[in-house]
């Protein structure tokens, strides 16, 4: 038996990347709340990118990965200051 590649709209394409630029959720856990494989939304989003009209240089390349790594990190360590916050909110009541 033939296994096929389920087939996804445009729309649905177009709002799962639309959820994973605008989301502090990570591509693996939209992924598994929409029913469709990480490789499949990885590809998506790095699809819907623009293209450089100039290549990056190398040490932009690697600057963009430093920026981006350190972006993520400040949006988790945020996400904790904002639960830490309401539990102590919640506790000096």
């Amino acid at each position: 038996m033939v296994r096929r590649r389920p087939q996804y709209s445009a729309e649905f394409r177009a709002e799962a990347v639309r959820r994973a630029r605008s989301s502090d959720e990570s591509l693996l856990s939209i992924a598994r709340e929409l029913g469709v494989s990480h490789a499949s939304l990885r590809n998506w989003v790095a699809a819907a990118r623009p293209k450089p009209e100039t290549p990056l240089s190398d040490d932009e390349r690697s600057e963009l990965k430093k920026l981006r790594k350190e972006n993520r990190e400040l949006r988790m360590e945020r996400e904790i200051l904002k639960k830490a916050t309401a539990f102590f909110a919640k506790q000096s009541e």
